[in-house]
């Protein structure tokens, strides 16, 4: 496995990595902790990479409503461009956020696909979830 796995949805990283260039990735929630992320990445890496991410999505959504005059927005994607390349962030329906890292060289529709794809089968996995039991055997 190419992501460190955790917690159960870390699957959701390796097949982004297929993509030529793409150096790193990381599952978080949308608070900013970590659920996954790549062999590239230390754990503390992965943690501050996280905690940047959920400021930076949040300062989004924030923007996002402002400029269109409403008192929320959602977002469906971020991209930063630097001299480094390309940090693509997609945030999931059930309050995770995939975040991806490729150099300069990386194909950014192609990065865009997979992230969005992978968010797309990690939506699916959790709709399709069994419901966890409460302490009396019940459903939750």
């Amino acid at each position: 496995m190419k992501s460190r796995d955790a917690g159960e949805t870390a699957w959701v990283l390796d097949p982004i990595l297929e993509i030529p260039h793409v150096r790193a990735a990381v599952l978080l929630t949308r608070d900013g902790l970590v659920s996954g992320y790549t062999d590239a990445l230390t754990q503390a890496t992965a943690e501050r990479t996280a905690a940047i991410t959920s400021t930076v999505h949040g300062a989004c959504r924030t923007a996002a409503a402002a400029f269109a005059d409403h008192d929320d927005a959602e977002i469906r994607q971020i991209v930063i461009e630097s001299d480094h390349g390309y940090i693509l962030v997609a945030p999931t329906s059930h309050g995770t956020c995939v975040a991806a890292y490729g150099g300069p060289e990386v194909r950014l529709d192609l990065l865009a696909h997979r992230v969005h794809s992978q968010v797309a089968r990690l939506g699916e996995k959790t709709m399709t979830a069994a419901p966890r039991a409460a302490e009396g055997g019940a459903p939750v």
